[in-house]
C-alpha cells in the first residue's frame, strides 16, 4: 500500500536550531530515506523551499489568481514529504514515527488513491 508522508514543522523553530543541528538532521534524514529506499519502502521524497517560496494558485469562475505563501494561515508549514510502499497504517505509522522531523514537527500520514480505481 502506497502513503504519502507529510513533514508539517514550524519553519522559525528549525531554523532557530544552530547551523550544525540543522546539518545533523538533514544528515539524520538522508540517511533514513537511504535506508527506507535500500529496503524498497521510498518512493519518493524531498524537502521543500521555505513557506515564502509558496504561490497558491486558484481558479474561480474561469480566472486563475495566485496569491503569494501557502493555502492557509498557520503554524507548521509544509517541509518536505515521503512517499512509502509499505504492507499497511502501522508500517507507514512506524516509518513516520522515526523521521527526524516528527521529534520537533509533525508527521501526517495518508493512503494514496490509486488512478483508475473507484472511490
Amino acid at each position: 500500500m502506497k502513503y504519502l508522508c507529510l513533514v508539517y514543522l514550524e519553519e522559525t523553530v528549525f531554523n532557530a536550531f544552530h547551523s550544525h543541528e540543522r546539518h545533523a538532521i538533514s544528515d539524520e534524514a538522508t540517511a533514513y530515506c537511504d535506508k527506507l529506499q535500500k529496503a524498497g519502502q521510498l518512493l519518493a521524497a524531498s524537502p521543500l523551499h521555505p513557506v515564502e517560496t509558496a504561490t497558491t494558485v486558484r481558479v474561480r469562475d474561469g480566472k486563475t489568481s495566485t496569491t503569494d505563501g501557502p493555502f492557509a494561515e498557520t503554524k507548521e508549514q509544509l517541509g518536505g514529504f515521503l512517499m512509502i510502499d509499505v504492507p499497511d497504517l502501522n508500517d507507514a505509522i512506524r516509518v513516520a514515527a522515526h523521521f527526524p522531523a516528527a521529534r520537533f514537527g509533525s508527521v501526517e500520514v495518508r493512503p494514496m488513491k490509486e488512478l483508475g480505481c473507484a472511490d
